[in-house]
């Protein structure tokens, strides 16, 4: 069969091969490029880490629950997919968040914008820090900018900022639920590049918290009109996979599930300009004027391999941290007072299992009847991974002590369901902005080619639909100035 001409094939199913897809459809419809396009997956389901369990009255989400709505790529995405009208909002009656720490919960105070403190009173009164802790905290107002050149970890760049305790009592905890990883080894460029201008800008973290404050308006502090922080849609996150299938469906898209590509072959009919091979393991060879790998870095390592091994090397030294959730459903007549708020953060030098812990029904609406209460556990990530190793029974045992410990909840639950992610959460560690420049160096030579997804720049839902924006306008690009 004739292969047409200017054919993308996307390898990977998840957010950021569907965004993808989408969005390489409307730029095609925008230039009036005929652009036939594959989307190949190995799994028997569309959507990656996406994933909504719904059982009985139960709304379970196995992968995240959320996006972030101060970043607009997400809500945009549901707007084009006529999903804005599906997005709900946090429980604004439940607006609290806790740190276990020194043996109970402790409220986050007030003055906490993302994770640096604006007001130093909540915190004296939170019992979070000591005294020497807060006092080494406002020195952030006169401790001088570091103006050496260089990546610096998390952890280093608070530590001094900010001091010791207060990064580990409230900085790590708040950053160990975004990334699962190591502070240590976390690099500042390319997590939270703005801390670091706001050093260079301000000379102090607080004072460029304040100023950044001062000039928002409250919608702008909150997101978007009516929207609270975080937002997720009514029937659960992978309403946004089921649209987008239906969607890029509907534009030609052809969708090839349970398909692993086993290599990419490159050929070349010309000086430049490259023709892409993939070899299916069951099924046709598909073949390709260009390629997007919407894949984990590793996965994407092995099939870049034959073209640049170098490349194919940087690939494989992104890390990756393997995670699970554990969702259980209690009685609410059988739960404490501890249970209220959105749920609670666990500092890693407390060395518990657990990292943290949502009252997923207190949360958000349409998550469980009434009668009950659903919370949804967090463990594993780089250091705390050894309770990845154990079966289902002693994890959830596990995870029901440490509720127990910190929560005080006691109760038998009447549904428990397990979710492990193995290798799930890319890991950007020191000089990462470095490698992905020697990456894309190294696969230079290769027009045509890219790579999109969490391994990159930004792991959040928002983030994968931005760069996958921006991937396909760069194909269409390419596609509309070579020559047939």
């Amino acid at each position: 069969m004739a292969v047409p001409s200017r054919h993308v094939a996307i390898v990977g199913g998840g957010i950021a091969g569907l965004a993808t897809a989408f969005a390489l459809q409307e730029r095609a419809a925008e230039t009036g490029l005929p652009l036939p396009c594959t989307l190949i997956e190995a799994d028997s389901r569309w959507g990656g880490k996406i994933l909504t369990h719904r059982i009985g009255e139960f709304l379970i989400e196995a992968g995240p629950d959320s996006f972030l709505s101060q970043k607009p790529w997400g809500l945009a995405l549901c707007a084009k997919l006529g999903l804005t009208d599906r997005l709900i909002n946090t429980n604004e009656d439940q607006k609290k968040t806790f740190v276990f720490s020194r043996g109970r919960l402790r409220e986050l105070p007030e003055g906490l914008i993302v994770i640096v403190p604006t007001e130093l009173g909540p915190f004296l009164r939170s019992g979070l820090l000591s005294g020497a802790g807060i006092a080494r905290m406002a020195m952030d107002f006169v401790l001088p900018a570091k103006r050496k050149p260089g990546d610096e970890s998390l952890a280093a760049f608070f530590r001094r900022r900010l001091g010791r305790e207060a990064f580990e009592r409230v900085i790590e905890p708040l950053m160990a639920g975004i990334y699962a990883g190591d502070a240590e080894q976390i690099s500042l460029r390319a997590t939270f590049p703005r801390f670091l201008e706001m050093e260079q800008e301000y000379g102090s973290l607080i004072r460029g918290m304040l100023a950044g404050r001062k000039r928002a308006t409250p919608t702008q502090r909150e997101g978007e009109p009516g929207r609270s922080m975080f937002v997720t849609l009514k029937d659960g996150l992978d309403e946004m996979v089921r649209a987008l299938v239906t969607r890029v469906k509907e534009a030609g898209v052809t969708l090839m599930s349970e398909r692993r590509v086993e290599a990419l072959r490159v050929r070349s009919g010309r000086p430049g300009v490259w023709t892409y091979d993939l070899l299916l393991e069951h099924g046709p060879v598909v073949t390709a004027d260009a390629v997007v790998l919407a894949t984990p870095a590793y996965a994407s390592a092995d099939l870049v391999r034959p073209l640049s091994p170098g490349a194919a090397g940087l690939l494989e030294s992104i890390p990756y941290a393997s995670t699970a959730t554990v969702s259980l459903a209690y009685s609410a007549s059988e739960l404490g007072s501890s249970v209220c708020g959105f749920g609670f953060v666990v500092p890693r030098v407390e060395r518990r299992d657990l990292l943290a812990a949502t009252w997923t029904s207190l949360k958000w609406p349409h998550r469980a009847p009434t009668s009950h209460v659903l919370v949804r556990c967090y463990v594993g990530g780089i250091g705390r991974e050894e309770i990845l190793k154990t079966d289902d029974e002693t994890l959830v045992r596990r995870v029901r002590e440490d509720l127990a410990g910190m929560a005080g909840v006691t109760a038998q639950p009447a549904y428990v369901e397990v979710n492990r992610w193995h290798r799930s959460m890319p890991q950007y560690t020191l000089g990462h902005l470095e490698r992905l420049e020697d990456i894309q160096a190294s696969l230079g030579r290769y027009k045509g080619l890219w790579l999109t997804g969490a391994a990159y720049r930004g792991i959040g839902i928002p983030d994968c639909i931005r760069e996958a924006t921006e991937t396909a306008t760069q194909v269409v690009r390419y596609l509309s100035a070579s020559p047939l």
